[in-house]
């Protein structure tokens, strides 16, 4: 019994300190955006990188835990909008423009997920980003699939339906977003209604199934 005591502490300060790490990771990211370095996430977690390492691994390892960290919040927020009490359209909206706004909060963030450095330290030449991002908004694509099949009838063939529109709507919400952050072309308002009209015409039309909450 106190070896299993001892471990659950153990864990718990494992974890713990894990938390801080990834929040003094955050803060330098906030910074410093895809620029951020191990050096300088290690100088703000007041250890030395071999540390970091062993918590994360490498650079990889650190991305990916800072990216479920984010895409849980996302997915929140987005679970939010679409379980509000309003029409479905209104839904539609609420539901593009909490992604949209999550980017334009944190835009370092995002570039960090998003974007390779253009300078990246030799020791950390071999972190690709794209390869690393591209599960992330497989997570989305997936996650949307779930609630259009908990939520829409869409008849013969509805998983395959519904992970078509997942992927297509984060392809989509991720493609211009990307597009509108780095140029601003518009407002938010004025880029969330402009995809809602393109979306739809489709959803518009679909009945939501009888035995689910509804979309």
């Amino acid at each position: 019994m106190e070896s299993t005591e001892r471990s659950g502490r153990g864990q718990s300060a494992t974890e713990r300190r894990r938390r801080e790490l990834l929040e003094a990771a955050e803060r330098i990211v906030l910074r410093d955006g895809p620029d951020a370095s191990m050096n300088a996430i290690a100088a703000e977690a007041g250890i030395t990188k071999p540390i970091l390492y062993r918590h994360f691994g490498d650079k990889g390892g650190l991305y990916r835990a800072l990216a479920v960290r984010h895409t849980d919040a996302l997915l929140a927020n987005l679970r939010t909008a679409l379980d509000a009490p309003v029409l479905r359209r209104d839904r539609v909206e609420a539901t593009l423009d909490a992604y949209l706004l999550a980017i334009e909060a944190r835009p370092q963030v995002y570039r960090f997920l998003m974007h390779p450095a253009e300078g990246d330290n030799a020791s950390e030449s071999g972190f690709d980003v794209g390869r690393h991002s591209a599960p992330l908004l497989r997570r989305l694509g997936e996650e949307l699939a779930k609630v259009i099949t908990d939520r829409l009838d869409l008849g013969p063939g509805a998983e395959l339906t519904a992970r078509v529109w997942g992927h297509g709507i984060v392809g989509m919400m991720h493609g211009a977003g990307d597009w509108w952050l780095r140029e601003r072309p518009c407002s938010r308002e004025q880029l969330v209604a402009q995809l809602t009209d393109l979306l739809w015409g489709q959803l518009a039309a679909v009945e939501d199934r009888v035995d689910g909450p509804g979309f």
